[in-house]
């Protein structure tokens, strides 16, 4: 278990720097600029539209062509990386190697080594590291997770998570759909999946094993899984399924979760995963006896993100641990790149022989 380093913070607003200003990286900055123990200091962005429009949007923001610029001029407490995946391990070292917490949207790395080598910068540093799995601070889906610590299903025992959505958006310069830059697209949604069911069978032993299966209705880039199924296999006998498809209509996502005693259902549908008028529902139960949880606020990726940001401004502050923390951020990209071994392989691959062979 990777220990959570010492650091402090002077201020009683956390200064955030923001690396990364596309569609989501926007989102971000709204929702720094809106959270009351954050302040959003300074945003840097490639393009000159980009920066033109983030000036626009925030007139007393520094904004930068140039990370590396931003870091050695800016006094930040933490740095939010909202970039292409493949530039994740060189910013988040940036970011560290200049004294500053680190917010890293997912997937923490694209390669194991890289994930370690950034948790060892983080704990040399006495920074803390952040992983934007932003569903943790769900009211629907962290709702099933306080119903499976009251135990409302006894002990878990298996979990599915599926999602059925419309093809991915090409992101700036088309960098989704380069495998190059994404790295896989198991990495884009999956990678969350695969953190909710760690996270909700967290309870049992580590995750033992993953079988993958995937194909791609894309004939000339076959390493653009459409379609995408896993089994993570647990040391104790649980078990989780993760499912998704990019060949559907709308942004439409499930989960199951199954104990000794009964199954939590939860569902959240819209046109888009950033809608603000979902449908959505938590329910329990086993048998005829079935419970409709009230959620106290509606569920959705942009109210996750707010909440995100102001959990970690405040872990920040108080020094306690972030909502997902590096060592979370590192077994969800595992778990993913031990499911494309799996796919390469068309085998079950252990989470020890990957590894091994990876470290």
């Amino acid at each position: 278990m990777i220990s959570l380093p010492e650091f402090t913070v002077s201020q009683t607003s956390v200064r955030f720097g923001l690396i990364g200003y596309g569609l989501f990286g926007a989102h971000h900055a709204t929702a720094i600029a809106a959270a009351e123990n954050a302040e959003l200091v300074a945003i840097t962005v490639k393009s000159e539209a980009s920066r033109a429009a983030a000036q626009a949007a925030y007139p007393n923001v520094k904004i930068y062509a140039d990370y590396e610029h931003m870091l050695a001029t800016e006094t930040l407490d933490i740095v939010d990386v909202v970039v292409p995946n493949a530039l994740h391990h060189a910013v988040g070292t940036a970011v560290l190697e200049a004294d500053c917490h680190l917010l890293m949207e997912k997937p923490m790395a694209l390669t194991l080594q890289q994930c370690d080598t950034l948790i060892q910068l983080a704990e040399q540093k006495g920074k803390l590291i952040a992983v934007g799995h932003e569903l943790r601070l769900s009211s629907l889906w962290a709702g099933a997770k306080t119903l499976i610590d009251e135990g409302k299903i006894g002990t878990p025992q298996h979990v599915l998570i599926e999602l059925s959505r419309f093809p991915y958006r090409q992101g700036s310069e088309g960098w989704r759909y380069d495998i190059d830059r994404v790295g896989s697209w198991i990495l884009e949604e999956p990678i969350h999946f695969f953190d909710l069911a760690r996270w909700y069978l967290e309870a049992c032993d580590e995750p033992l094993s993953v079988y993958a299966r995937s194909n791609s209705r894309h004939a000339d880039h076959p390493e653009l899984k459409d379609n995408f199924t896993a089994i993570v296999n647990h040391r104790d006998g649980a078990y989780a399924v993760v499912s998704q498809t990019l060949a559907a209509f709308g942004h439409h996502q499930a989960a199951k979760i199954t104990g000794t005693e009964g199954t939590i259902w939860c569902r959240w549908s819209a046109a888009d995963a950033r809608s603000d008028r979902p449908s959505f529902d938590l329910r329990y139960g086993l048998g005829d006896q079935l419970e409709t949880v009230s959620l106290d606020k509606p569920a959705g990726e942009l109210l996750e993100l707010a909440d995100e940001i102001t959990a970690v401004a405040n872990c920040v502050l108080h020094q306690a641990p972030p909502p997902c923390t590096g060592n979370d951020g590192r077994w969800s990209t595992l778990l993913c790149l031990v499911a494309e071994a799996s796919i390469d392989q068309n085998a079950i691959v252990t989470v020890d022989d990957y590894v091994q062979s990876h470290s």
